[in-house]
């Protein structure tokens, strides 16, 4: 008789990811940080089980956006008051808090539920080459 195996939570073996965002697409560096928090790279992909790993993504502030989308890309924040919208272009969003162009992005390409709520916690950006996480000993990931 076969029995059929079911992914666990993996708690503290998580692996740690590195990835520089120099220069990347901003699209194609938020699939591969997604796949890492969902764990899709491995054999064991359950989407109901939490066994993604921590990826710290390093010079946010440098990554590219293609076409007019750094003057003509949009994001919103509301604040819940009637006339509390609010609307940025990528440039400003840049300029104020490159870590949440990548954040927003990752969260786009996630499942809205509380599985995802809780890999986000896992995504650490950073605008500059310098990271707090180097005692984990991230393995580099290559785009």
């Amino acid at each position: 008789m076969q029995k059929s195996y079911r992914a666990q939570n993996p708690g503290d073996k998580r692996q740690w990811f590195i990835v520089d965002a120099k220069d990347q697409p901003l699209g194609r560096l938020a699939v591969v940080v997604a796949n890492k928090l969902r764990a899709k790279d491995l054999p064991t992909f359950d989407p109901s089980v939490d066994a993604g790993a921590f990826v710290v993504v390093v010079n946010a502030a440098q990554v590219k956006l293609s076409g007019n989308k750094e003057e003509q890309k949009e994001y919103q924040r509301y604040s819940g008051f009637r006339g509390g919208r609010k609307t940025f272009t990528a440039a400003e969003m840049r300029a104020a808090h490159p870590d949440r162009m990548i954040k927003e992005a990752v969260w786009g390409m996630l499942p809205k539920n509380n599985i995802a709520r809780k890999m986000m916690t896992r995504v650490k950006v950073f605008a500059g080459a310098e990271h707090t996480h180097a005692a984990q000993k991230p393995v580099e990931i290559k785009l």
